[in-house]
Order: structure tokens, then sequence, then C-alpha cells
């Protein structure tokens, strides 16, 4: 839900990147299938790639890996089974741009891993999403495999899947895996911002554990037993190496870009992660997030927040205070930074060229960038746009089908499969210390 140098809940988002004009138009594109044996061709007009674009936005069910909608409602409530004024998701808006099956973003701030109360926020945020769907039963509904996923998307509702992006609320005990997910949590990002008892963050320099700590590993082989996918988005280099030879079943990148755009910036993966990602059989989901797309949006990006962190000195703040991130997003208006939708499609491009399309996927960060994200991409209403910058780069519905969904369904139908094969043991009660 979040991203950047090294708070938690403010850095996360903070991708501002520099307005440009959108490149739509062109009068016609060739329209063939990726693969290379396929010779049957067919021109289309501009106008007509639009018009398909809107058609499979519907066509096909579309997940997207993160979406911090609770923890925007957590600071200010509204109602999104109508258009909202505020944010990036809404029920009108998801079924414009078609967009099925979000994972809500069960966020933890870094700060309560010292302070303490991470699970009882956990909890307090998947009370929220359930009530959502219970107060709209017309609208939304909690989905907690492939099979729901798959049945609110043919009943026309928008299913809520559910991730927690921080494992602070795992609180050193193995039970709370279980736990969690027993409540719904399918997907867990180890760490977010700060180092965590779990593992080190992409965005910590203090290495606490060179990757994982001796309960993280425990914590990874558990997730598999009981069928919750590991999110390696967030974590060290170090850390998904290690995670990568402990994991029994594929993992998921659940919001992140790829590294070969914005070259230092260890929260997107490089080619090679991508490549082992891949060969073990997992997914990256894009972030539309301006500073994770680009160099020149990274180091605005990084201005923008050094002002925020003099600002946050002066007024006696901590980094991740929420009025930070206030004063980030006002900010951010007064100075925009926006990438577009056409490099967003060229990170997917990056990937399929690297392993195939098979291992790629949207992972938005809607209501968790703010300002920063693409013209073009600015809500869950414009999906369309996004599927139409690949089809006029030439991908099959077949290949458009996988990235929407397909791929990130059979990663989590894997995990499913798993741990009913291989279900976790009852844990005696692992109480570590934490930081």
């Amino acid at each position: 839900m979040h991203q950047q140098t090294g708070i938690a809940f403010t850095m996360r988002k903070l991708n501002f990147l520099g307005l440009t004009i959108l490149s739509l138009g062109i009068s016609g594109v060739l329209f063939s299938c990726q693969n290379e044996q396929e010779t049957k061709t067919e021109i289309k007009s501009d106008a007509e790639l639009h018009k398909l674009a809107q058609k499979l936005s519907h066509k096909y069910l579309i997940t997207d890996g993160h979406v911090d909608l609770p923890y925007r409602l957590h600071d200010h409530m509204e109602d999104v089974s109508v258009r909202t004024e505020k944010g990036d998701f809404d029920y009108v808006r998801a079924k414009e741009g078609g967009l099925d099956v979000p994972f809500m973003s069960i966020y933890i701030p870094a700060r309560l891993q010292k302070t303490g109360g991470s699970k009882a926020l956990a909890d307090t945020l998947i009370d929220m999403v359930e009530k959502i769907a219970s107060d709209n039963p017309d609208k939304f509904v909690v989905v907690s495999d492939p099979q729901q996923a798959r049945s609110a998307f043919e009943n026309g509702k928008v299913g809520l899947a559910m991730g927690m992006e921080n494992g602070s609320p795992i609180e050193g005990n193995l039970k709370n895996i279980k736990y969690f997910h027993d409540r719904g949590i399918r997907y867990i990002t180890l760490t977010h911002s700060k180092d965590n008892h779990i593992c080190d963050s992409s965005y910590d320099t203090t290495q606490t554990w060179g990757g994982l700590s001796p309960f993280g590993r425990e914590v990874v082989r558990e997730m598999n037993k009981t069928g919750i996918m590991v999110d390696v988005s967030h974590i060290s280099d170090k850390t998904f190496y290690q995670v990568m030879e402990i994991s029994e079943v594929p993992v998921i990148a659940s919001h992140s870009s790829c590294r070969h755009f914005t070259p230092g910036f260890e929260r997107n993966m490089n080619d090679d992660m991508i490549k082992l990602l891949a060969e073990k059989g997992g997914v990256i989901q894009i972030n539309f997030g301006s500073t994770f797309l680009d160099s020149v949006s990274r180091a605005k990006g990084d201005e923008i927040w050094a002002k925020a962190k003099e600002w946050a000195v002066e007024n006696k703040l901590d980094e991740d205070d929420p009025r930070v991130w206030d004063y980030m997003i006002e900010y951010g208006r007064e100075h925009p930074l926006n990438s577009t939708v056409s490099v967003v499609a060229d990170h997917i491009d990056h990937v399929i060229k690297l392993v195939g399309v098979d291992h790629v996927g949207f992972g938005s960060d809607f209501d968790g960038v703010g300002e920063t994200l693409p013209i073009g991409l600015k809500d869950a209403s414009e999906y369309p746009n996004l599927i139409y910058e690949l089809l006029k780069r030439g991908y099959s519905e077949e290949d458009i089908a996988k990235i929407c969904s397909g791929n990130v369904m059979r990663v989590w139908q894997q995990t499913e499969d798993y741990a009913n094969a291989n279900p976790g043991e009852s844990h005696a009660t692992v109480k570590i210390q934490t930081h």
C-alpha cells in the first residue's frame, strides 16, 4: 500500500511525476497474437482498438494486486458504494473500468512495530472490508479463493479479496498466520518500510537480519502450508532470494515494477529477480505509481520527499505521521509530476520480453500513491486505457486475459492446492522479541 525510502505510509506513496501528454492517437495498428508462430493479422483503426479495449475490460476478469482503500477509509470514511469525492477506487469507477477482484490492502504502518497495535489495526481494517460487503450485498462480496472470485465476476459483483501489507500483525506468533487466513487474508507482504521481526525492508538500510530472520523462515513455510501467498514487494534483495529458496509454491510481487527503468531503486525488481520469480512460477504485478515507472519521476519524487521531511522536522512530527502525507499530497498538486499509461505498458512489455506473458499482472497501488498516478490511469475506471495500450502493441486476447487475471489466479490456485495437500501443523504459541 505504500512506498519509499524508509517511511511507512508516507514514503511508499510518494510517487510524484511530471505531467506529460498521453499519446493515444494512431490511425491504425497491426493487431496480432504475440505468438510468433501465428501469422494471421488484422488491421484495426485507433477507434476500433479503443472500442475493443472497453469490451475486453468487461469480458475478462480483472484482478488488481493492491488497492489501499481500507487505510484511506480509516482516515477519511466515505461510502464507496457510490462515486466518491476522494480516492481512486469506488464501486462505480470499478465497474466502469472492469475491475472485478481488487485485493484490499490491510496496511499496517511500520511505526506500530514499536508502539504496538499492529494486530488490532489489521482486525479493524478487515472488519471494515467485511462491513462494506455486508452493507452492500448487491454490489460487493468478500472472496477468499479463486472459485469465489470467479463467482463474483459472473454475478456482476466486485469481489473484495484481502492481502495484508506488512507482516508485523503476526507479532511473533505462528498461530496468527492461520488466524489471519481464517479472517480472509490471502497474501502477506512480509514487511513494509522498515525491517520487522520477519525480514529486512528494501527501504531500510539497517539490514537487521541480512534477509529473513530465523522466525521469518518459519513464517514463509507456514504461509505455504496455510494457503497464504507470499508477497515479495517491499522486501530487500537478500530477503527475496532467501524466500525463493524456501517457498515451495510460486510467490507474487503484489505491487512492484521493473528496476530496469529505475536503476538503484531496490523497491522495484531487477531483471535477475524477475527471471527467478518466473522460473519458480510467480507473478510480478506492475505498480502504477509514477515514481515506480521512470528515473526522472523518481528523482522528482525524492525532491518532494526531502521537502516533506524538512516540513516534518520543522513541525516536530514523525515521518510517517498522516499530516506529513497530507503535506506531500498538497505539495504534489502544486508541483505535478506524472508519468503516462504507456510507460506502465512499457514495464509489462519488459517483463514479457524477459520471461513471457505468464508472469505479469496489475498491482496499481490505487489509494496508496496519491497524486502520482500516471495520466491515463488516474483511477479504477481507466483500465481500458492500459488494455488499449497493449492492443496497440499487438497483444492477443489470450495474452490480455492472462495479464488481467489469469496469471494471478493461477498462483492463487497453486497456493490453495499446496496448502490442501500439505496442511500446517498445530503450533504451540511462539513468542519472540519484536522490534
